[in-house]
């Protein structure tokens, strides 16, 4: 048994939502800062933030620039899981996202939740 300390973060909002699409990277870019192995799960809506060009544009007042989070995530270690179905459901193809994204289905999204202590947004 390994005493890492791991957290999973779920986000189901997207670019509609702006503030609840970057709460998850405040917390989980903050957690890496405190030693913890983040993941960050995209289901429903979120999946679209991972598309190749989408976080320039994204914005949330009284909070740093959304892309500016998810390279500081991705540069210390984070990975972004991308639900396989939501994916499916918008036509998406893993050319369509950027680095540091892996598609998953439900068992690896559960396993995850099992394993780490998991916030959901």
């Amino acid at each position: 048994m390994t005493d890492e300390k791991r957290m999973l973060i779920i986000a189901t909002h997207g670019a509609e939502d702006p503030e609840k699409a970057t709460i998850p990277f405040v917390m989980g870019t903050t957690a890496q800062a405190s030693g913890i192995k983040v993941k960050i799960g995209f289901q429903a809506d979120a999946v679209m933030l991972a598309k190749k060009d989408c976080l320039p544009h994204i914005f949330a007042p009284n909070f740093p620039p959304l892309e500016e989070l998810v390279n500081i995530f991705i540069e210390a270690g984070g990975e972004i899981l991308l639900c396989g179905p939501c994916v499916k459901s918008r036509k998406l193809d893993k050319a369509d996202f950027i680095k540091g994204t892996i598609i998953v289905n439900a068992p690896t999204l559960v396993n995850e939740s099992m394993n780490a202590k998991t916030l959901v947004y």
